[in-house]
């Protein structure tokens, strides 16, 4: 019985890589995965038979698993474990079907398939996230000396670059990448503890089991269980959260930077990109509004885990299963905002000349600081303040252009020291471009680091 609700945002956006790392069928191999793992690790560790292991082992297949039987069996019993044991063993001779799941628990089995998971879903989220470093470290390169206004409180402040916007944002994303790679290391680690964390069952050997099975499965082991403790599975979520919040933070300066009043950029167009039913003019930023939209549910999503992290004394009584749903949205979230942003970042139309004229909206009130801290060694800064803030008063008031209010209002010599008039907004965009070249520097230095060079 399909039991799946239609979801339109991830079928829209959503990222089929990360889609199939979380399906069904991946996820119960995930599950055989460990199961074939464990049998061999006993073996190793004498546990059990190496002829039982290695019929386990050739028992661990998709084709002995009837996925509608499991999925119902799953209902009455309330995990999926025990009836994927029961198909495992029904597929074995008598000796080895006696074997399967020795000395393990249902959260074991589970907890390590999540762990292969989560590591597979960080290693497509680290490549996502370096196409979109790379794009975003393109339009840093390109346009470090794109004169941009600089805006404070959605109004304009100073001069700035293209460039060094973007630079601020590509430092975000490099630390993103150590966050990916920090998070990858939390939660790459082995559940092999049994019913009640002690591991009883498995006896004097469970350490050497443990072990092994880790090795075998590219995990980290460890000697503390963490059937309740889920702060590396929150880790995980936040971590997809944040990530989805990096992508979003980018879409909404898109957004806000293509608004036809402004119009400095905009998403790369196409037929009937963006485009509405019924105004044919207008062509929407919509992959920056998949993103925000993407980006806005994750984070919702990702306070759910903080709730599991609730569970209390060694087995989860509820808690657990808010991650059975939250963890698949939140990784398919995260790649679709990452991959999104990366297409918009790789297409998107820049105009120089539409940041140019911007700076010019308001007669030059943009430079008011410049013109303070140039009169600023001669006049005191406080003078100059007051000085520039009257002449742009005048200059809002009246519509005048703010060097030719700075005349007026002026006492005599006070702008000796300013030299010609205007100054342009070229001349005042400080260490723009080493903002850049930093910022540059880093990301390349990550991406090397990290082996995407």
């Amino acid at each position: 019985m399909n039991r799946q609700t239609f979801k339109l945002l991830p079928e829209l956006f959503g990222d089929a890589v990360m889609a199939e790392i979380f399906s069904a069928e991946r996820t119960v191999l995930a599950w055989l995965r460990t199961e074939e793992a464990l049998a061999r690790a006993q073996a190793e560790a004498g546990v059990i038979e190496p002829g039982d292991a290695a019929a386990i082992a050739a028992a661990c297949v998709p084709a002995n698993i009837d996925l509608p039987r499991l999925w119902s069996e799953a209902v009455n019993v309330g995990y999926p474990i025990l009836p994927l044991v029961r198909m495992i063993s029904a597929a074995l001779p008598e000796g080895p079907n006696g074997r399967v799941h020795y000395g393990a628990t249902t959260q074991d089995i589970m907890d390590t398939g999540l762990a292969l998971q989560l590591g597979e879903a960080l290693d497509r989220l680290a490549e996502l996230l370096g196409a979109f470093g790379d794009a975003v470290a393109g339009l840093v390169a390109e346009h470090a000396g794109t004169v941009i206004a600089a805006r404070t409180h959605a109004q304009q402040a100073v001069p700035t670059t293209f460039g060094a916007k973007m630079a601020v944002l590509l430092a975000e994303v490099t630390r993103q990448r150590e966050r990916v790679s920090a998070t990858a290391r939390q939660v790459r680690v082995v559940s092999l503890f049994g019913a009640g964390g002690t591991s009883a069952a498995m006896g004097e050997r469970s350490s050497a089991v443990r072990a092994a099975l880790a090795r075998a499965l590219g995990l980290r082991t460890t000697e503390v269980p963490w059937h309740v403790a889920r702060d590396g599975v929150a880790e995980f979520g936040v971590t997809c959260a944040s990530l989805a919040a990096t992508a979003a933070r980018f879409a909404r300066e898109v957004v806000d930077l293509s608004r036809t009043e402004v119009g400095e950029v905009r998403e790369a167009g196409g037929h009937h990109r963006g485009a509405s039913s019924t105004m044919p003019q207008k062509a929407n930023p919509i992959g920056c509004e998949a993103v925000i939209g993407m980006s806005g549910t994750a984070g919702a999503l990702s306070s759910g885990l903080f709730r599991a992290m609730e569970a209390g004394h060694e087995r989860a009584a509820g808690e657990w299963q808010v991650e059975w749903y939250v963890v698949p949205l939140l990784a398919e979230l995260a790649a679709g905002a990452l991959a999104t942003a990366a297409d918009v970042a790789a297409g998107l139309r820049v105009y120089p000349e539409a940041m140019r004229a911007n700076l010019d909206a308001e007669g030059g009130l943009i430079m008011a600081e410049a013109y303070m801290m140039r009169l600023a060694p001669a006049l005191g800064r406080e003078r100059a303040h007051d000085l520039v803030y009257k002449a742009a008063h005048e200059a809002r008031e009246r519509g005048r252009a703010l060097a030719d209010a700075l005349l007026e209002v002026a006492g005599a010599g006070e702008l000796e020291s300013l030299g010609p008039l205007p100054i342009a907004p070229e001349s005042y965009v400080g260490d723009a471009g080493a903002v850049c070249a930093a910022a540059l520097d880093a990301w390349r230095d990550e991406q090397a680091r990290s082996g995407h060079e």
